[in-house]
Parts: C-alpha cells; structure tokens; sequence
C-alpha cells in the first residue's frame, strides 16, 4: 500500500515534476515482470528499475534494518535522493510519509 500511495503521488505530480526538469525514476528489488504489472496497472508514466541484486538501492544507502510488529529485518527503506543535472547529490530524503512526498519533491523543485 505504501509503494502504491508514493508511486500514484508521483504520478499524480509527474507534469509538474518533468516541468522543473527532473526526471522521475523507481528503484526496488521487485523482478522486471512484476514492475511492468504494477506500472501498467497504477498508469505510471516513469520507468521502473528492477535491481534484484540489490546494487543500486544499497549504493544509495535505501538498505537496512526495518521493524515491523517489533520484529527487526533487513529491507528496502523508503527513501529518495535527487540528483542535480551535474550529477551531484541535491537532497535527499530518508524517510519519506507516501502520502505526502509528491509534493514535498515538487516544493523542493520549484524552491
């Protein structure tokens, strides 16, 4: 539900994403078939990178532990990190509410 809120957020926003000049790109370690039912069911305009080997999302610091019902567990953490046209690190987020981080993009973008 969590991914679902944040990629339809994105979406949601993507016009005014791609207006500022950002390029919106996913990132799990869910298999290529399962993003392209996801992006086809959800209509998602950006693409999804399947990174099962888990390369990228650890290169990012988006590995770790998580907890859920007080068991501890490595995972995939929710986070994003935007990357300037100079390819340097702009910001990033690491902890992102779903809901909520469309737009908090988008206001990063526009300030």
């Amino acid at each position: 539900p969590g991914c679902t809120t944040q990629a339809c957020g994105l979406r949601d926003q993507f016009a005014a994403i791609t207006a500022a000049g950002a390029v919106v790109i996913g990132v799990s370690a869910d298999s290529i078939e399962s993003h392209r039912k996801f992006a086809d069911q959800q209509s998602l305009p950006f693409p999804l990178l399947a990174d099962e080997s888990r390369t990228v999302i650890k290169t990012y610091g988006a590995w770790g532990e998580r907890s859920s019902y007080g068991r501890n567990y490595m995972g995939i953490l929710r986070r994003t990190v935007v990357i300037g046209t100079d390819g340097r690190i702009r910001a990033i987020f690491p902890k992102v509410s779903p809901a909520s981080h469309a737009d908090e993009i988008v206001r990063l973008l526009k300030g």
